[in-house]
């Protein structure tokens, strides 16, 4: 996430509004999502991604400094991970053992145990890592940096370097395939690049039309689709064979994030106008079966596999500063405490 989006996602965040949830009769025979609890968290500072990891029951939240490490049966904390300067994104191996965090302020990426929670290696990255991703195929964690516009990736046996790959603009969300392909939204290109993880180099770029500044991202592996969320409230719905956009199916204001339930074949976007918008990615023009109302500011989301649920992250603002000529556009402070983890689910 850039600054500036989370400028105006802090920004946003001023008290909740109320909306209209509304859903197809199809979803309402079947189920519809709602808010079902809310999870403080508290503390202070902003947030960016978080991460649900189904089979320890735990979702990752990145939040400031620090990355905190909730139970997602109780809603309580189990654990913190502390030290960095700036956290942005969280990634997972596939054997269980470790996590990586981006500390973006830090330029590093930093390596904990999965059981410990203890703190192991920092690996220097390039200027203010974000998205971060663990490919299968090659065990190896890319993170995408966000000023330098490259990727830096690391082997996750070695904990090393081993390449450094430049890229056509600011890169945001990354994805993975599972086959060895890595794919990243270009915020800057209105784009995606694809990459080939064996080889650590681009092999294609995309572009995204119906699409401005592409942030989050989530893939659908058995239909070979790419779902990009966008400004002016839009989705980018790309065949990741052809490269081709599909679709652009209408989404919430200020979008960040991106889920996809492959047991439902639904697509999510997280919505910083306070929504999470639901699609129905089964129906030929990717019909928008659900508006859920969740709270201002909570643009940000995890689909978590194991229980269907999206949790989404946001805090409640104070009044904004009065403009000053040091200070033309103050941002409302988050009020003390007021951190908090949004669960919905399926009713």
């Amino acid at each position: 996430m850039n600054l500036k989006r989370s400028f105006s996602m802090l920004a946003a965040a001023i008290g909740a509004t109320v909306l209209t949830t509304t859903a197809v009769p199809a979803v309402a025979q079947s189920g519809m999502f709602a808010v079902v609890d809310h999870w403080k968290i508290g503390g202070d500072g902003g947030w960016d991604y978080l991460l649900a990891d189904p089979s320890e029951h735990v979702v990752y939240v990145t939040h400031g400094p620090r990355v905190e490490i909730i139970d997602t049966k109780t809603g309580k904390s189990v654990g913190a991970l502390t030290g960095f300067k700036s956290t942005h994104g969280v990634a997972l191996d596939h054997d269980g053992k470790y996590g990586y965090v981006s500390d973006g302020a830090g330029n590093a990426v930093w390596v904990f145990d999965r059981h410990t929670y203890q703190m192991g290696a920092s690996i220097a990255a390039g200027t203010n890592p974000d998205g971060i991703v663990f490919e299968p195929a090659t065990k190896t964690v890319w993170a995408f940096n966000g000023r330098s516009n490259d990727a830096t990736v690391i082997d996750a046996d070695s904990q090393k370097v081993v390449a450094t790959i430049k890229l056509s603009g600011k890169p945001e969300f990354p994805t993975v395939d599972g086959k060895g392909n890595v794919y990243v939204n270009i915020e800057t290109k209105n784009s995606i690049v694809k990459l080939d993880a064996t080889a650590k180099s681009v092999i294609a770029e995309w572009p995204l039309s119906g699409c401005e500044s592409p942030s989050g991202m989530a893939i659908d592996t058995a239909g070979h689709r790419l779902f990009s969320v966008c400004d002016g409230k839009k989705m980018a719905v790309v065949d990741y064979l052809s490269g081709k956009v599909i679709a652009n199916p209408a989404i919430g204001d200020s979008p960040d994030a991106a889920g996809y339930d492959t047991k439902r074949n639904l697509a999510f976007s997280s919505n910083g106008d306070g929504t999470l918008t639901v699609i129905d990615t089964k129906d030929p023009g990717y019909k928008v079966v659900q508006t859920v109302a969740t709270q201002k500011g909570a643009r940000t989301m995890a689909f978590d596999a194991g229980t269907g649920r999206v949790y989404l992250v946001t805090a409640e603002m104070g009044p904004r500063p009065e403009p000053t000529a040091t200070v033309p556009r103050p941002r409302a402070p988050v009020l003390p405490g007021s951190f908090q983890i949004i669960v919905v689910e399926r009713k």
